[in-house]
């Protein structure tokens, strides 16, 4: 596949990180049975991550602006422009030695994202897409799965942990989900779920009160595999509201109604 210059230096950019933290990955389940344990490694494997994709890419744009999981907003000289970075999403993962965990870097445009690369390093795969271009996984050409059914239809979904999002009304949408579809997984990264949805190995996700660096370099990858993406109500996907839901088109449209069943439901007065 030909990339443009600027994907190629996200792309380049997301595999040096990818390295950095494989070569971490590789010493977490050593340290699972150390006293201390694994989660100050992990947070420093996470800054490691982070500083070679602000130095890299401050190299190649050095005006432009970045908005990352732990640095947070900085402002650049050209205010068209801004990298959003997630180092290491998935880091619970991580921690415990499970491989689903990735780099993802967006590129936004006049507060459009249009470019992005989420990178699974345990997995050697790599999920690119730029506006216009197509989305690809390595270099294969991307399409979101044709299922029709929601029977039939597998999907995924994040689910609030402790001390964050409203669990009771997650679990209404779970069980509402669940109860029709083939199936619910929980994978633990943003990033990679969406990017599974253009791969065509989920139909569908939806998730609450995510980040924009969770989910700006995997919308795009979604649109450009044909999916469609909005907002959980339905509205104008914005990857700086939080909220997310995604499929086909026609999964796209029978998730938002089952997660409006399930929003009835809860909003419902209690007996």
């Amino acid at each position: 596949m030909a990339r443009s210059p600027l994907l190629n230096v996200m792309t380049q950019t997301a595999l040096k990180a990818g390295r950095s933290l494989t070569r971490d990955f590789g010493e977490v389940q050593n340290l699972q049975v150390s006293m201390k344990g694994p989660a100050d490694f992990v947070s420093n494997a996470d800054r490691k991550a982070e500083e070679i994709v602000f130095q890299e890419l401050s190299r190649v744009r050095p005006d432009w602006g970045f908005l990352m999981e732990e640095r947070g907003a900085i402002e650049g000289k050209d205010t068209q422009h801004r990298w959003i970075v997630d180092p290491l999403d998935g880091t619970t993962n991580f921690l415990h030695g499970i491989p689903i965990f990735a780099v993802s870097i967006g590129l936004e445009r006049d507060g459009e994202v249009v470019a992005g690369v989420v990178f699974n390093p345990a997995m050697d795969e790599l999920y690119s897409a730029e506006k216009g271009g197509g989305a690809f996984l390595n270099d294969r050409r991307l399409r979101v799965a044709a299922r029709q059914k929601l029977p039939e239809a597998l999907f995924g979904t994040g689910a609030p942990f402790l001390g964050r999002g409203d669990h009771a009304r997650f679990l209404y949408e779970f069980r509402q989900v669940m109860s029709e579809t083939a199936g619910v997984r929980r994978l633990g990264a943003a990033s990679l779920d969406l990017a599974y949805v253009a791969a065509g190995r989920l139909d569908g996700f939806w998730e609450r009160d995510l980040q924009p660096w969770d989910t700006a370099a995997a919308a795009v990858i979604i649109r450009e595999a044909g999916g469609f993406i909005s907002g959980i109500d339905g509205s104008k996907f914005d990857h700086l509201q939080g909220d997310v839901a995604c499929g086909n088109e026609a999964m796209h449209k029978a998730l938002l109604g089952q997660l409006q069943i399930a929003e009835n439901a809860f909003r419902a007065p209690r007996a």
